[in-house]
């Protein structure tokens, strides 16, 4: 028997997106599905959006409580073996469903399916799309550290995994799927790449928390990076490769914090130097110019040089 997948929709002031998302629900060629819609208090239409779906979805709604606590309602009210979450303003293709559930038969014992999103860009009413690659090795510990692994809509995720972990934690007011997806590496729930994309990340606004606070988001971003290299080191787990990805993360993360807070930034670089002491920067964020720099005179010089840079630039430039 094919197992019953719950798709779950948090929704809160979405008027303009619930119903396609709802929609792209129901026209899931998966045939054995629930979907459940939980409204957290909108002020907008997007309740009359919801109702207008009958009995062709299960809802509720109530008090403005956050997107966390109506995940835990959502998965409250589930009764599928599987889950489907789906932000109110993204949707998902037709298939999406219907090929993970067909790839479980070769990886029965797998906790969390995650695969590529797509990227919907919204500027006015023109959009373009692009899929987010998720990079190679698949190793769930180095794809959280580096912030690969996938938004709530693109995994499949075992309801009795997030049930043993305590569910989504209701206080956390960004980086929601990473912190519960550290929660799930070190409960030993297993995960599993799917190469096919079937979920559109819609990025149209700039009002979210991490959006909004940056410094929120990248203080919540390097707490989970601590924790998550901490319980490697506990485990004897902490490989050389993993350590790589965890200096790596921050390394990225100390180049943007330096434009606002530089003292922050430092001491974000004199964590790496004392866990690896010889770390030189890789990727798009350390070009070779800024990386010999960096390998040379340190950080402070290496920004201070990229700085002039920009600078020289956008005057030449204008």
């Amino acid at each position: 028997m094919l197992p019953k997948v719950s798709i779950l929709i948090p929704c809160y002031n979405a008027e303009q997106w619930i119903a396609q998302a709802i929609e792209s629900c129901l026209n899931q060629s998966y045939p054995h599905k629930e979907v459940i819609v939980v409204d957290d208090g909108s002020t907008d239409g997007s309740l009359e959006k919801i109702k207008s779906f009958g009995n062709s979805i299960h809802w509720e709604t109530g008090e403005n409580r956050g997107g966390n606590v109506a995940r835990n309602r959502l998965l409250e009210l589930s009764t599928g073996e599987w889950l489907q979450y789906l932000d109110a303003d993204d949707y998902l293709l037709p298939t999406k469903i219907e090929q993970q559930v067909k790839f479980l038969d070769q990886v029965p014992s797998i906790d969390i399916i995650y695969s590529p999103s797509i990227f919907e860009y919204w500027q006015k009413d023109i959009s373009k799309q692009e899929i987010l690659p998720i990079p190679e090795p698949h190793d769930a510990w180095i794809l959280l550290a580096r912030w690969y692994l996938p938004q709530t809509g693109s995994p499949l995720w075992r309801k009795q995994a997030l049930v043993d972990v305590g569910a989504w934690k209701a206080s956390q007011s960004c980086c929601q799927e990473h912190e519960l997806y550290l929660r799930l590496l070190k409960a030993g729930k297993q995960f599993e790449y799917f190469a096919e994309s079937g979920s559109v990340y819609r990025q149209w606004s700039e009002s979210t928390v991490c959006k909004k606070d940056k410094s929120k988001n990248y203080r919540e971003r390097l707490n989970i990076t601590d924790q998550l290299e901490e319980f490697l080191e506990s485990i004897g787990e902490l490989t050389e490769s993993r350590q790589l990805a965890i200096n790596q993360a921050r390394f990225e993360c100390a180049r943007i914090i330096w434009l606002s807070n530089p003292d922050w930034a430092n001491k974000v670089i004199h964590q790496i130097k004392m866990k690896q002491k010889n770390f030189i920067p890789q990727g798009n964020y350390a070009p070779q110019t800024y990386r010999l720099t960096y390998k040379i005179f340190g950080f402070s010089v290496a920004e201070k040089m990229a700085d002039w840079k920009r600078k020289f630039q956008t005057k030449f430039m204008t």
